[in-house]
């Protein structure tokens, strides 16, 4: 198929954040853009204000006109979009040309310089990261993100004269598998997905599989100890902690922020400013820094860039940053983000009470890392645990919040999601995290609201 051929793109799940890139995108080069997605946000509110229509309601009638000719238009889906959803079954029976998200960007990219970013978590900071330096080098670049950046203000960024397509690869459904990038590094492998791969040996053999699909003679990038064999690449590893290919040396917090020097195979560069907050990010940015250097960003270049990268919406996000109070919202939701994130936030303010608000996300990764989760928010002050956010997920019988909740050792509270504002209104915080993949992020604003109206009494 040629996507040129396609005068109208419709999208099954078009507020989803790699959809919406993708919706972006075929906005940017003039094609005609209509979705569905299942409730309002923020993101569909700016896709709206970008002249992108946008249903709200499954039913097919509300599929435009224009919509309903298969020659002239394109169905993108997203895997989380159930196999009953009416305007899917329609585009079926229609013989629509239907394609999953994830082959849309493999055609998209196939013919560039494709650099997949992958891994079980930290995935869409390294991409942000590795995309803001390539931008504001002389390489450019083209980039599908998995979050907003918060330099650019969306998940696309778009460059006519680069060859460079950064992508973040994600293992879900095994959609990274429809990439053949020039470089990919991988930045985990920790069991996540079960209800899709069964069980951590199914999930690192699709990782390898993602592996052998790098354009021969290629590049591979991992974190130090992931055991991914490359016969056909050359192969760097990065580290926070330990000698590797990249690693840092003399990390120290000045004013907030991490202060390190890079070490790398040409050498060293001191005195590295990176300009995001949380020990896990200097992780990351040793790893996109590797992706940069390998590909021609000079020294100097990489240095403006992590001195001036402002973050990711819903990762390590400070709402609230003064020194009566502390409000950080991040989108960690796998055991060992939230391990990763608490500790970031621990070390910043290791002298302050730390309150965390956990959305669980999805039954099946409920169920099978409950006692991961309650080991990772026992590193909390307090804990108020909300409801499960099911996505795509019917119940599972037995599995609640409360699987958690039973091994928690600090002081914790289960809380309906609608219950928790006046919960708050009756407590006093000096760190507050809220944390999660649901819809938890649409409390930031009220939270936020209610603790600045108490701040300035």
């Amino acid at each position: 198929m040629r996507i040129e051929d396609y005068k109208n793109i419709y999208f099954i799940g078009i507020g989803g954040i790699g959809m919406s890139a993708i919706a972006r995108y075929f906005n940017s080069i003039g094609k005609n853009v209509f979705g569905y997605d299942r409730m309002a946000t923020q993101l569909t509110a700016e896709l709206s204000e970008e002249g992108i229509g946008i249903t709200f309601q499954e039913d097919v009638n509300n599929i435009p006109t224009m919509y309903q000719s298969k020659e002239d238009t394109l169905v993108v889906y997203t895997p989380a979009i159930p196999v009953n959803h009416p305007q899917l079954i329609y585009f079926q029976e229609q013989q629509f040309t239907i394609k999953k998200r994830s082959q849309v960007l493999g055609l998209l990219s196939d013919n560039l310089n494709g650099i997949g970013i992958a891994g079980t978590h930290g995935k869409t900071t390294v991409s942000t990261i590795t995309s803001h330096i390539f931008k504001t080098s002389a390489l450019g670049c083209n980039a599908f993100l998995g979050g907003i950046s918060r330099n650019y203000q969306s998940n696309l960024l778009l460059s006519k004269d680069s060859d460079w397509m950064i992508l973040e690869a994600d293992e879900f459904d095994r959609s990274f598998l429809q990439l053949h990038p020039y470089l990919a590094l991988i930045t985990s492998m920790d069991a996540d997905h079960l209800d899709i791969y069964g069980d951590k040996y199914e999930l690192e053999k699709s990782f390898q599989q993602f592996v052998n699909q790098v354009k021969e003679g290629g590049i591979l990038v991992h974190k130090k100890g992931l055991v991914l064999d490359h016969d056909q690449l050359t192969a760097y590893t990065y580290s926070l902690e330990g000698k590797a290919d990249f690693y840092v040396e003399n990390i120290k917090l000045v004013e907030g922020f991490y202060q390190f020097d890079l070490v790398y195979p040409d050498g060293v560069i001191k005195e590295l400013l990176f300009s995001y907050p949380g020990k896990i990010n200097v992780e990351n940015a040793i790893a996109a820094s590797a992706v940069a250097l390998l590909c021609g960003v000079e020294e100097a270049e990489l240095r403006k860039a992590l001195s001036t990268f402002k973050g990711v919406r819903r990762r390590f996000d400070y709402h609230i940053r003064n020194e009566k109070m502390v409000f950080i919202d991040d989108y960690a939701h796998h055991p060992k983000e939230l391990w990763e994130s608490i500790s970031s936030v621990r070390e910043l303010y290791p002298e302050k009470k730390i309150t965390g608000i956990f959305q669980p996300h999805l039954y099946t990764r409920t169920r099978d890392f409950a006692d991961g989760f309650a080991a990772s928010l026992n590193l909390l002050d307090e804990v108020i645990l909300l409801d499960i956010y099911p996505a795509r997920e019917l119940p599972i019988e037995g599995v609640t919040s409360g699987i958690i909740f039973k091994n928690l050792q600090v002081p914790s509270k289960l809380c309906k999601k609608e219950e928790l504002l006046e919960l708050l209104r009756e407590k006093d915080f000096e760190v507050l995290l809220t944390l999660g993949a649901g819809d938890i992020d649409k409390l930031v604003e009220p939270i936020k609201n209610l603790i600045s109206e108490r701040l300035e009494c």
